[in-house]
């Protein structure tokens, strides 16, 4: 098929609005954060001037609940200067984040009220030593206690259900704000129920959020699915899912080009997706190389693809699994112009994967 060349403004203005929508799409994205810090910080009641109710500030009670929770150590110091015991000021500030000027005036406020004791480090007097004094056991106690009845009054009014859809939530974002202490596993599996499902939702999310468009994109990728779903050919097609420790983050098909003729030599690579929290990982290549295997495995002889110029990264993917590019045309199938595009290889020569 001979290749069909965009018109070069076209080319220009399509980059452009590419542009336009990813700045959008991170504008959307930081004032999403943003109202929710401002929700969560006035529904947990950090902004006041005191802890729920406390004579402390958030800094102080933090400060409080470190020195609570990590044992006073004892430090031995210069030789006969026997030992001190307590935890290093400099470290609290590092934990803490804090600048040093501030994290000083903290330490000395509760050090007038009794609550927080220094001293100098015995191998080295520039370096401070704090511990918590009975009182300031006492008081983290009752500061303990006000934050988990607080804590309970803000659960009270919850379902069990919506708690734990809150508790996830809340693990979902710790986890994904840390920094990974382990490399991320990634496992390939075939679906299972509720999984195409997931394909299609996923789908209409990702793709008409970060590009815009119409709902007739979803129903292009439900009727996808629906076809594998009602014509289950295990010998000539397969979906697979990509796990990341344990959740979704990712899909792709083979599926024969032709219904209904058993001699068809051409498969179709359909339903690649990533999910941004996964990408970087090697996901999509994954992906790919498994469609694939699979699909010389089963004895096709090519494999074509259909995407749009937009989609870079999927682009470069198949690149470098040796697809080519055979064609290309403006295409307004979802509601706003893009330029399809027609990619294909040969199966048979060394797996790219």
């Amino acid at each position: 098929m001979p290749r069909l060349r965009s018109h070069p403004q076209h080319d220009q203005h399509s980059g452009h609005d590419r542009h336009s929508e990813h700045d959008r799409s991170e504008q959307d994205e930081v004032a999403r954060v943003r109202a929710f810090n401002r929700f969560y910080t006035r529904s947990i009641g950090v902004l006041r001037d005191s802890l729920v109710g406390s004579p402390f500030s958030l800094v102080e009670a933090r400060l409080l609940y470190e020195l609570a929770h990590r044992p006073a150590e004892p430090v031995s110091g210069a030789a006969g200067s026997g030992a001190a015991a307590g935890v290093e000021g400099a470290e609290l500030r590092r934990l803490l984040d804090l600048d040093a000027g501030y994290f000083s005036r903290v330490v000395a406020r509760l050090d007038t009220a009794g609550l927080v004791s220094r001293q100098a480090h015995p191998g080295d007097a520039r370096r401070q030593l704090l511990r918590l004094t009975e009182a300031g056991r006492r008081a983290y106690d009752d500061l303990d206690e006000r934050q988990a009845k607080a804590v309970r009054e803000l659960l009270e009014p919850l379902s069990a259900d919506r708690r734990a859809t809150l508790t996830e939530a809340m693990g979902t974002i710790e986890r994904t704000l840390s920094a990974p202490a382990r490399p991320r596993a990634v496992v390939l599996r075939p679906p299972e129920p509720g999984d195409l499902g997931w394909i299609v939702a996923r789908h209409g999310a990702l793709y008409v959020r970060q590009y815009g468009g119409d709902p007739r994109f979803e129903a292009m990728v439900a009727r996808i699915v629906a076809d594998y779903a009602e014509r289950p050919d295990p010998a000539r097609e397969a979906v697979w899912i990509a796990e990341v420790d344990g959740r979704p983050a990712g899909s792709i098909a083979c599926m024969t080009a032709t219904q209904n003729d058993t001699q068809n030599d051409t498969a179709k690579l359909r339903l690649l997706l990533v999910e941004p929290s996964a990408r970087g990982l090697g996901v999509g290549e994954r992906l790919v190389a498994e469609c694939l295997r699979f699909a010389e495995r089963v004895g096709y002889r090519r494999i074509t693809l259909w995407t749009t110029s937009e989609l870079a990264a999927a682009r470069r993917i198949y690149q470098r699994a040796g697809f080519t590019l055979d064609a290309e045309a403006p295409f307004d199938g979802f509601g706003r112009g893009v330029i399809g595009q027609n990619w294909s290889r040969r199966l048979g020569a060394a797996d790219p994967g």
